[in-house]
Protein backbone atom coordinates (compact mmCIF):
# COMPACT_ATOMS: atom_id res chain seq x y z
CA UNK A 1 0.00 0.00 0.00
CA UNK A 2 2.88 2.52 0.65
CA UNK A 3 4.48 1.76 -2.63
CA UNK A 4 1.30 2.38 -4.29
CA UNK A 5 0.86 6.18 -2.67
CA UNK A 6 4.67 6.74 -2.89
CA UNK A 7 4.00 5.64 -6.81
CA UNK A 8 0.93 7.71 -7.03
CA UNK A 9 2.19 10.72 -5.18
CA UNK A 10 5.46 10.79 -8.08
CA UNK A 11 2.96 10.56 -10.88
CA UNK A 12 0.76 13.00 -9.51
CA UNK A 13 3.56 15.48 -8.52
CA UNK A 14 5.19 14.76 -12.38
CA UNK A 15 1.93 15.30 -14.60
CA UNK A 16 1.25 18.73 -12.39
CA UNK A 17 4.36 20.00 -12.78
CA UNK A 18 4.12 18.98 -16.66
CA UNK A 19 1.29 19.97 -17.45
CA UNK A 20 1.20 22.54 -15.21
CA UNK A 21 -2.49 23.78 -14.74
CA UNK A 22 -1.98 26.68 -13.09
CA UNK A 23 0.50 27.85 -16.37
CA UNK A 24 -2.61 26.92 -18.76
CA UNK A 25 -4.86 29.24 -17.44
CA UNK A 26 -3.40 32.85 -18.37
CA UNK A 27 -3.19 30.95 -21.77
CA UNK A 28 -6.68 29.76 -21.84
CA UNK A 29 -7.73 32.82 -20.82
CA UNK A 30 -6.11 35.45 -23.39
CA UNK A 31 -6.80 32.80 -26.17
CA UNK A 32 -10.94 32.62 -25.24
CA UNK A 33 -10.82 36.76 -24.44
CA UNK A 34 -14.22 37.92 -25.56
CA UNK A 35 -15.86 34.35 -26.13
CA UNK A 36 -19.03 33.73 -24.43
CA UNK A 37 -19.38 31.72 -21.20
CA UNK A 38 -20.98 28.48 -22.50
CA UNK A 39 -18.21 28.69 -25.94
CA UNK A 40 -15.54 29.03 -23.42
CA UNK A 41 -16.97 25.92 -20.82
CA UNK A 42 -17.44 23.61 -23.76
CA UNK A 43 -13.43 24.63 -24.99
CA UNK A 44 -12.48 23.74 -21.70
CA UNK A 45 -13.99 20.32 -21.78
CA UNK A 46 -13.04 19.74 -24.83
CA UNK A 47 -9.08 20.36 -24.31
CA UNK A 48 -9.15 18.14 -21.48
CA UNK A 49 -10.85 15.22 -22.96
CA UNK A 50 -8.45 15.28 -25.98
CA UNK A 51 -5.89 15.35 -24.08
CA UNK A 52 -6.61 13.11 -21.59
CA UNK A 53 -7.73 10.78 -24.58
CA UNK A 54 -4.17 11.08 -26.51
CA UNK A 55 -2.33 10.73 -22.46
CA UNK A 56 -4.02 7.28 -21.92
CA UNK A 57 -3.21 6.25 -25.59
CA UNK A 58 0.62 7.10 -25.43
CA UNK A 59 0.02 5.46 -22.02
CA UNK A 60 -1.13 2.08 -22.84
CA UNK A 61 0.41 1.65 -26.21
CA UNK A 62 3.95 3.53 -25.72
CA UNK A 63 6.17 0.74 -24.62
CA UNK A 64 4.51 -1.27 -27.92
CA UNK A 65 5.27 1.39 -30.19
CA UNK A 66 8.94 1.89 -28.47
CA UNK A 67 9.31 -1.79 -28.75
CA UNK A 68 8.49 -2.07 -32.40
CA UNK A 69 11.48 0.72 -33.19
CA UNK A 70 13.64 -1.45 -31.34
CA UNK A 71 14.47 1.32 -28.58
CA UNK A 72 14.24 0.07 -25.08
CA UNK A 73 12.66 1.62 -22.04
CA UNK A 74 16.51 2.30 -19.89
CA UNK A 75 17.25 4.14 -23.11
CA UNK A 76 13.60 6.08 -23.17
CA UNK A 77 14.30 6.73 -19.55
CA UNK A 78 17.33 8.51 -20.09
CA UNK A 79 16.14 10.54 -23.18
CA UNK A 80 12.57 11.04 -21.21
CA UNK A 81 14.44 12.47 -18.44
CA UNK A 82 16.84 15.07 -20.23
CA UNK A 83 13.87 16.29 -22.02
CA UNK A 84 11.81 16.56 -19.03
CA UNK A 85 15.08 18.20 -17.37
CA UNK A 86 15.12 20.70 -20.27
CA UNK A 87 11.65 21.60 -19.20
CA UNK A 88 11.98 22.04 -15.60
CA UNK A 89 15.28 24.28 -16.56
CA UNK A 90 13.05 26.38 -18.84
CA UNK A 91 10.18 27.10 -15.93
CA UNK A 92 12.97 27.94 -13.44
CA UNK A 93 13.79 30.85 -16.03
CA UNK A 94 10.57 31.49 -16.91
CA UNK A 95 10.88 30.69 -20.36
CA UNK A 96 8.44 27.95 -20.87
CA UNK A 97 5.57 30.95 -20.11
CA UNK A 98 7.45 32.95 -22.69
CA UNK A 99 6.68 30.15 -25.19
CA UNK A 100 3.05 29.27 -24.39
CA UNK A 101 2.04 33.42 -24.35
CA UNK A 102 3.92 33.68 -27.75
CA UNK A 103 2.24 30.95 -28.96
CA UNK A 104 -1.11 32.24 -27.63
CA UNK A 105 -0.40 35.79 -30.14
CA UNK A 106 0.23 33.56 -32.65
CA UNK A 107 -3.12 31.88 -32.57
CA UNK A 108 -4.64 35.06 -31.59
CA UNK A 109 -2.87 37.02 -34.38
CA UNK A 110 -3.89 34.23 -37.30
CA UNK A 111 -7.68 34.48 -36.29
CA UNK A 112 -7.06 38.80 -36.35
CA UNK A 113 -5.63 37.91 -40.22
CA UNK A 114 -8.21 35.81 -41.39
CA UNK A 115 -10.81 38.05 -39.83
CA UNK A 116 -12.24 35.20 -37.76
CA UNK A 117 -13.71 36.57 -33.91
CA UNK A 118 -12.52 34.47 -31.03
CA UNK A 119 -16.28 33.29 -30.33
CA UNK A 120 -15.96 30.80 -33.55
CA UNK A 121 -12.55 30.27 -33.35
CA UNK A 122 -11.97 26.93 -31.65
CA UNK A 123 -9.03 26.34 -29.88
CA UNK A 124 -9.87 23.52 -28.26
CA UNK A 125 -8.07 20.69 -29.95
CA UNK A 126 -5.16 23.47 -31.25
CA UNK A 127 -3.41 24.85 -29.33
CA UNK A 128 -4.93 24.07 -25.90
CA UNK A 129 -5.15 19.88 -26.07
CA UNK A 130 -2.24 20.06 -28.58
CA UNK A 131 0.52 20.71 -27.65
CA UNK A 132 -0.09 22.82 -24.85
CA UNK A 133 -1.64 19.80 -22.84
CA UNK A 134 -0.63 17.32 -24.71
CA UNK A 135 2.93 17.97 -25.66
CA UNK A 136 6.17 16.29 -25.95
CA UNK A 137 6.91 16.75 -22.18
CA UNK A 138 3.32 15.61 -20.97
CA UNK A 139 3.64 12.38 -23.32
CA UNK A 140 7.48 12.00 -22.60
CA UNK A 141 6.29 11.92 -18.52
CA UNK A 142 3.71 9.34 -18.81
CA UNK A 143 5.00 6.99 -20.98
CA UNK A 144 7.94 6.89 -18.40
CA UNK A 145 5.29 6.62 -15.55
CA UNK A 146 3.88 3.94 -17.51
CA UNK A 147 7.43 2.29 -18.11
CA UNK A 148 8.08 2.11 -14.51
CA UNK A 149 4.83 0.53 -13.49
CA UNK A 150 4.60 -3.27 -12.85
CA UNK A 151 1.08 -5.16 -13.17
CA UNK A 152 -2.16 -3.66 -13.51
CA UNK A 153 -2.67 -2.13 -9.55
CA UNK A 154 0.64 0.33 -10.76
CA UNK A 155 -0.36 0.70 -14.06
CA UNK A 156 -4.04 1.63 -12.40
CA UNK A 157 -2.92 4.40 -10.23
CA UNK A 158 -0.52 6.44 -12.67
CA UNK A 159 -4.04 6.25 -14.19
CA UNK A 160 -5.17 7.74 -11.22
CA UNK A 161 -3.15 10.45 -10.91
CA UNK A 162 -3.43 11.18 -14.74
CA UNK A 163 -6.91 11.65 -13.83
CA UNK A 164 -6.31 13.42 -10.92
CA UNK A 165 -4.36 16.46 -12.62
CA UNK A 166 -6.65 16.40 -15.72
CA UNK A 167 -9.93 17.29 -12.95
CA UNK A 168 -7.64 19.97 -11.63
CA UNK A 169 -6.55 21.39 -15.19
CA UNK A 170 -10.38 21.33 -16.49
CA UNK A 171 -10.86 23.48 -12.61
CA UNK A 172 -8.45 25.39 -13.46
CA UNK A 173 -9.46 26.33 -17.03
CA UNK A 174 -13.28 26.58 -16.37
CA UNK A 175 -12.30 29.15 -13.28
CA UNK A 176 -9.96 30.97 -15.75
CA UNK A 177 -11.36 34.70 -14.89
CA UNK A 178 -11.43 34.26 -11.08
CA UNK A 179 -7.87 32.49 -10.75
CA UNK A 180 -6.08 35.35 -12.79
CA UNK A 181 -7.27 38.27 -10.32
CA UNK A 182 -6.43 35.48 -7.64
CA UNK A 183 -2.75 34.93 -8.58
CA UNK A 184 -1.28 37.46 -10.01
CA UNK A 185 1.67 37.82 -12.39
CA UNK A 186 4.15 37.36 -9.20
CA UNK A 187 2.42 34.48 -7.80
CA UNK A 188 2.33 32.62 -10.84
CA UNK A 189 6.41 32.78 -11.40
CA UNK A 190 7.18 31.61 -8.21
CA UNK A 191 5.14 28.86 -8.43
CA UNK A 192 5.98 27.75 -12.14
CA UNK A 193 9.91 28.25 -10.51
CA UNK A 194 9.15 26.29 -7.53
CA UNK A 195 7.49 23.54 -9.59
CA UNK A 196 10.34 23.34 -12.21
CA UNK A 197 13.14 22.89 -9.23
CA UNK A 198 10.70 19.56 -7.91
CA UNK A 199 10.81 18.93 -11.90
CA UNK A 200 14.34 18.94 -12.57
CA UNK A 201 14.75 16.24 -9.49
CA UNK A 202 12.21 14.01 -10.91
CA UNK A 203 13.75 13.97 -14.00
CA UNK A 204 17.12 13.80 -12.73
CA UNK A 205 15.40 10.22 -11.44
CA UNK A 206 14.45 9.17 -14.41
CA UNK A 207 17.94 9.27 -16.23
CA UNK A 208 19.47 7.55 -13.04
CA UNK A 209 16.82 4.74 -13.17
CA UNK A 210 17.69 4.31 -16.57
CA UNK A 211 21.25 4.25 -16.24
CA UNK A 212 21.16 1.47 -13.50
CA UNK A 213 18.78 -0.60 -15.77
CA UNK A 214 21.13 -0.31 -18.81
CA UNK A 215 24.29 -1.19 -16.89
CA UNK A 216 22.40 -3.45 -14.14
CA UNK A 217 23.93 -1.33 -11.92
CA UNK A 218 22.88 -2.31 -7.96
Amino acid sequence: MDSLLALFVSAFVTLFVVLDPPGCVPIFSSLTNGAGTAHRRSMAFRSVAIASAVLVAFALGGQAFLGALGISLPAFKIAGGIMVFLIAIDMVFEKRTERREHRAEEVISAAAAADKTIESEDISVFPMAIPMLAGPGSLAAIMLLSARSHGWEESLVVMLALLAVMLITLVSLLMAGPLMRLMGAKFEGALTRLLGVVLAALAAQFIVDGIKQSFSIG
